[in-house]
């Protein structure tokens, strides 16, 4: 069962009960919209290059409520943060990241591919982000590809368990990935941290998958085109939440503040808040 099920069964019959109960059946006002979480997409990615610290203090500064980064494994051990499997894209180098050690990976250009003010910038690593952000913003930590870097569960484990990251008075954290039999181990590994499935797959959002889901994660996170009030509602009543990706227009933000879901995951952080 959800760790969050028993809670919310709880809840839910102790608002039929209360005499307030028709005061939270009442239309969503206007500053109710904004209590959605702000999930910054790799950082504000929209304005500067993805999973930097440029592109991450970007989004505290933007008053998102969390940033979301990928996290994958050098050749050597080192955890760092990049969303592809190679650095092509996104960096000066060529090759899996997977074959490249951590000095290679950290002498490449992460940032002159988004515009020359972002030249330097370098690839971070998961010890370097947890430390710099632990307090000042939650992190949707996503395993990216996990199936290619086997004990990884249990080195990302470690590092949230040494800055005591790994219980639920602490700062917020949520550990999510496309691979849900990692996912099932990270539940096994941190059983107080939030764990979160992430899909574009119409097959994982029947009753009986969301079933089978909701008995080791607490997100349920689709991709938006998936996003009907029927799955939403599902999501709940399992007794998790549903984050929505990836926003980039201010339509789909839209969209998604009147399905009501928990958390919208944006390259950009002011279609979500318009305090930016």
């Amino acid at each position: 069962m959800s760790k969050n099920l028993l809670i919310g069964t709880g809840m839910a019959l102790s608002l039929l009960l209360s005499p307030f109960s028709q005061a939270f059946a009442e239309e969503p006002t206007t500053g109710e919209r904004k209590q959605v979480e702000n999930v910054a997409h790799r950082g504000a990615t929209a304005y500067a290059p993805e999973n930097t610290i440029a592109a991450f203090d970007l989004a505290v500064e933007m008053k998102a409520d969390y940033i979301e980064i990928d996290v994958q494994r050098s050749k050597d051990g080192k955890l760092v943060l990049i969303h592809d499997t190679t650095v092509d894209r996104t960096t000066d180098g060529t090759g899996k990241v997977g074959d490249l050690t951590f000095e290679q990976l950290r002498s490449l250009d992460a940032g002159s591919w988004k515009g020359e003010q972002f030249a330097g910038e370098s690839i971070p690593t998961f010890e370097e982000i947890l430390d710099r952000y632990q307090g000042k913003i939650g992190i949707f930590i996503e395993m990216k590809s996990p199936e290619l870097y086997p004990g990884i569960e249990e080195e990302v484990a470690e590092a949230l368990k040494e800055r005591n990251l790994d219980k639920p008075q602490n700062e917020k954290i949520l550990v999510q990935s496309f691979n849900f039999e990692s996912m099932k181990k990270m539940d096994e590994l941190l059983p107080k941290v939030p764990i979160g499935v992430i899909t574009s797959n119409p097959a994982d959002a029947t009753l009986e998958s969301l079933q089978e889901i909701s008995t080791y994660a607490d997100w349920f996170n689709p991709h938006y085109g998936m996003v009907t009030e029927e799955l939403l509602s599902q999501v709940h009543s399992m007794g998790m939440k549903m984050g929505s990706w990836t926003v980039r227009s201010q339509e789909t933000a839209d969209f998604l503040f009147e399905m009501g879901v928990d958390a919208i995951i944006s390259d950009y952080p002011d279609y979500v808040d318009p305090r930016n």
